[in-house]
């Protein structure tokens, strides 16, 4: 097997939760031709979306991802990410449903193997080797070149890895937590700690707080409109200072306040590239000039402070 490589083509893995959601059809197909355009070959999916939207059931991204892939015979030259552990409870880690779920998304995404397949979440009530064991056996299908975990702490990614060693089966190698300028309790200096002496990618998602950190919301009417203007409504307390130093950054930079937002994150510990999901190419355009940023040393201390 190869190995996964994180940092293929630009430091952006472009996060797919809108696709077959908010951003259809051709709609969707821009913004990936878009990113493939840039030099984007990284993208994040799940089996799960968008299942909380009425009438749908999971897979909805994973089937147009998979549309787009073939319609545009660039398999080989992308990275695609996955996960499973959404669709249910704690039965979906036995070794035979995780198998069963791999070649359910390998089926809408079109191709036979996966680049990354992660656990989308922890079940704590289960032995950890027993999640170890299950995605192992899914790598060695020859169907996934490397596992990650997703919303696992310090504590149990460590044990993971531990299991890993002493069975001898394959260890996750990429962790996919929350993280960004307003959120950072999912990532914080253990696990950071632990990512970077265990040689753990961290790909963070929720980059730019669901939208928030773009500067949209501002205004209580702001928090009315849009399809995520109810999650952004816990940012409205904390987030106005962050948003502050953002704008004075923005002013000396010339910088969009999304790409600040994700110049702060590479930057952080463990972090080669952040997840951002784009609905329409003129999202895409506005995140894509983080790549050329670069943040001096006040600027990043600024953002890492605006919130104690």
């Amino acid at each position: 097997m190869t190995s996964h490589s994180p940092t293929a083509g630009i430091p952006l893995v472009l996060g797919g939760n809108v696709f077959g959601w908010t951003a259809k059809g051709e709609d969707g197909f821009a913004v990936l031709d878009a990113f493939y355009e840039a030099g984007g070959r990284m993208i994040d999916t799940a089996d799960v979306y968008s299942a909380w939207i009425e009438g749908h059931r999971g897979g909805e991204s994973e089937t147009l991802i998979g549309k787009w892939l073939e319609s545009r015979g660039i398999r080989g030259e992308m990275k695609i990410h996955t996960k499973t552990g959404m669709l249910g409870g704690k039965e979906l880690y036995e070794p035979e449903r995780v198998l069963q779920s791999l070649d359910r998304s390998l089926n809408r995404l079109r191709t036979d193997y996966l680049d990354l397949y992660y656990a989308h979440r922890d079940y704590e009530e289960l032995e950890i080797g027993q999640i170890v064991e299950a995605f192992g056996g899914a790598a060695n299908t020859d169907k996934v070149r490397a596992i990650g975990a997703s919303n696992f702490t310090a504590a149990r990614l460590s044990a993971a890895l531990d299991a890993a060693e002493a069975s001898g089966v394959m260890s996750f190698t990429v962790l996919q937590n929350e993280y960004n300028l307003l959120a950072r309790s999912a990532y914080g200096p253990e696990l950071q700690h632990l990512c970077v002496e265990r040689r753990i990618s961290m790909l963070p998602f929720f980059g730019l707080a669901s939208g928030y950190l773009s500067g949209k919301y501002r205004k209580p009417e702001d928090f009315e409109q849009g399809n995520r203007a109810p999650r952004v409504k816990g940012y409205a307390e904390t987030g106005p200072a962050v948003l502050e130093v953002m704008d004075s950054i923005s002013a000396e930079t010339g910088a969009t306040l999304p790409a600040i937002a994700l110049a702060w994150l590479v930057r952080q510990p463990g972090i080669p590239a952040p997840i951002a999901s784009a609905r329409t190419v003129e999202q895409l355009e506005e995140i894509l000039p983080f790549i050329h940023l670069s943040l001096s040393c006040d600027q990043l201390n600024r953002l890492s402070t605006a919130i104690s």
